[in-house]
């Protein structure tokens, strides 16, 4: 296979007694998962009977071959029988632990109840088959050769682990080390859990503290966990203060994919580093390196090659880094907190009240850290100031250069920090707050407002709309024709008033795919919305259905035009007239499978997906061929 189209793969070891779920597990990740994988299940692997470990791993090693991720759906309860999977593990090959470790009640009650069973372990000897597989349970550690081992105590758990997994696509990784385990009582726990409410309270100090200093910069606190006691903690305490939850609030997610997998737009991350400033360990630190590539340990070296507990140092990202093309994240700020691990510098020694006066000294440093690259982006107007820990709109690098095509938008639209667009959002509180719109997201609310400022780009233009082709097309003919009325930023905002508009935006359309089709006759032409847009102003998409352009790379940019989520301007117009306002579909859909926009046939990649497009001559779907929303030249 060409590089581009190689699957990372996965080794998943299930681990848990009988009843826990394994097959349920493996069963429901497989039916939706966009990743191809296997199930291997020692209760049948003997051509439907139980088998051993010897054949267990010969199918695994196949399944690998023939590019396959795998599902080890066995108990593997201890190490040894944990250790010859744990090797199938190496270049291109990672290997995980999913512990499914849900109360012993819970495990004996479906096994006793359960019939049907592959491997016959049900009734009255599944109780005491469970029982005595639990007396000798070890659990597993990263250092076993796991790069990741996630902890299942219930339910929701399990549930938050299988989407997990649902949504790692052919190509994507997950964040290595420890996550989710509940550590055993100890003597210095009562210590830890003080330290740690007092640590919800130093956070939420010293974000009230930094705020006003940071103009309309927003903080964001990220966990990858839905039980994080931090920020279930920090979120109660920061209502307490009233701070503004639209300018501080948590967030449940990966913090190398806020923007690609959350919806958030930040522009400077935290890092949670160790001593050396180093690649490895596991948790936050080893994901960041991960993500960042070799272009961050570079960066950092030049600015520090070690740090003291409480300090951080601030590393700006060059523009060949993952990070920053994929997810917009300019700068990271490595930050050292309280050591409490023996076997490394600096230890506290259980000594707490140290420790939190270490934990202050380091988000003093972080927010310091951050002030200075907010200061500094202020002094360029033509960098808009997303901030870190904030969220500020939809920049990825491909929007960023647009907005260099689009002349002079730049400068007409930016302020010291952000301008306010009229789009709601949500986060994890569940309660409403602004969306501001980056800089570049202002660039068509410009161009429609002043278009005799844009003649280079601005193909026409009248008192209601105007016309320009899209900076990156998606497809061989693709223009934009933008409505020149105030505050309708998307299709959202559009009402029974705004109906005469939406007809001119259409008939305008319709009038380009003339002109185009008299170029070439066999372009057919969808027009329609997006959903939800990218960038502020109501915009029309005139687009011809070959999608053949370098332009159109990924997931996100195929289903934006090719699912439901793209709104056809007849229906857009059908729904106005009788209902006062568009139906508008959720982002979710983004997410979906890639499929022909034609015979709708499931595609791995977007390079496999294109070459099938180039060559498919299905009729197009019913519902497309409905209602005049395909625009084709009549045969003579």
């Amino acid at each position: 296979m060409e590089d581009s189209e190689k699957t990372n793969q996965i080794v998943v070891l299930l681990i848990g007694p009988p009843g826990s779920g394994k097959s349920t597990f493996s069963d429901t990740v497989m039916r939706s998962s966009l990743r191809p994988w296997s199930r291997i299940c020692q209760d049948i692997i003997n051509n439907g009977e139980a088998g051993t470990k010897a054949q267990c791993l010969k199918m695994a090693l196949s399944s690998l071959k023939e590019g396959n991720s795998v599902f080890i759906d066995r108990c593997n309860l201890d190490r040894e029988q944990r250790s010859e999977f744990v090797k199938l593990g190496g270049p291109g090959i990672e290997v995980h632990a999913v512990v499914l470790e849900l109360p012993a009640q819970v495990c004996i009650s479906r096994s006793v109840k359960r019939t049907g069973h592959e491997g016959n372990l049900q009734g009255g000897r599944a109780a005491a088959v469970v029982n005595r597989m639990l007396q000798s349970k070890e659990l597993p550690k990263v250092n076993e050769g796991f790069s990741r081992v996630m902890f299942c105590y219930n339910d929701a758990d399990v549930e938050i682990a299988v989407n997990t997994y649902i949504k790692l696509g052919p190509m994507d990784t997950l964040p290595s080390g420890c996550f989710g385990e509940k550590k055993s009582d100890t003597k210095s726990q009562p210590g830890i859990m003080k330290f740690f409410k007092k640590a919800s309270d130093i956070i939420v100090e010293k974000a009230e503290e930094f705020l006003p200093k940071v103009g309309t910069a927003r903080l964001v606190l990220v966990d990858l966990s839905h039980g994080s006691k931090i920020l279930s903690l920090v979120k109660a305490k920061a209502s307490q203060k009233n701070i503004d939850s639209a300018r501080f609030f948590t967030f449940v997610g990966d913090i190398t994919k806020l923007r690609s997998e959350g919806g958030l737009h930040c522009n400077v991350i935290a890092n949670a580093t160790n001593w050396r400033l180093k690649p490895g360990g596991g948790g936050v630190n080893a994901a960041i390196f991960k993500a960042a590539g070799p272009d961050l340990e570079t960066a950092t070296r030049v600015r520090a090659n070690t740090l003291l507990p409480g300090k951080a140092v601030v590393v700006p990202l060059p523009s060949t880094c993952p990070l920053h093309n994929a997810e917009g994240i300019t700068h990271v700020i490595h930050v050292l907190g309280p050591n409490m691990n023996p076997n490394r510098p600096d230890n506290l020694n259980n000594d707490y009240t140290k420790g939190c006066k270490t934990l202050r000294e380091a988000y003093t440093s972080l927010f310091e850290g951050f002030l200075s690259v907010v200061q500094d982006q202020s002094k360029f107007p033509k960098r808009s100031n997303q901030t870190a820990l904030s969220d500020s709109g939809e920049n990825i690098k491909e929007d960023s250069e647009r907005n260099k095509k689009y002349k002079g938008s730049q400068d007409n639209a930016v302020t010291n920090n952000m301008e306010s667009g009229s789009l709601e959002d949500t986060r994890d509180s569940g309660k409403k707050m602004s969306k501001e719109w980056s800089t570049w997201a202002l660039a068509l609310h410009t161009i429609a407002m002043h278009p005799e400022r844009h003649e280079n780009i601005v193909l026409e233009f009248s008192d209601n709309i105007v016309v320009i082709n899209d900076q990156y097309p998606k497809a061989r003919k693709h223009v934009l024709v933008l409505a020149r009325q105030e505050s309708l930023d998307g299709l959202e905002d559009v009402r029974k008033e705004n109906f005469q508009l939406l007809q001119e935006m259409h008939n305008v359309g319709l009038k380009w795919v003339d002109r185009f089709q008299n170029e070439d006759a066999s372009l057919i032409f969808r027009l329609g919305y997006h959903s939800v847009p990218s960038m502020r102003q109501l915009h029309l998409h005139v687009i011809s259905q070959d999608f053949d352009s370098d332009s159109l790379k990924n997931k996100k940019h195929w289903n934006s035009f090719t699912s439901s989520f793209f709104r056809d301007s007849v229906d857009v117009l059908e729904e106005v007239k009788s209902q006062g306002k568009a139906n508008v579909a959720s982002e979710d859909l983004l997410k979906g499978e890639l499929r022909c926009n034609r015979c709708r046939s499931a595609h791995p990649n977007i390079p496999k997906l294109k070459s099938h497009v180039r060559s498919c001559r299905s009729q197009f779907p019913e519902h497309v061929l409905q209602n005049s929303r395909l625009v084709a030249r009549p045969e003579t």
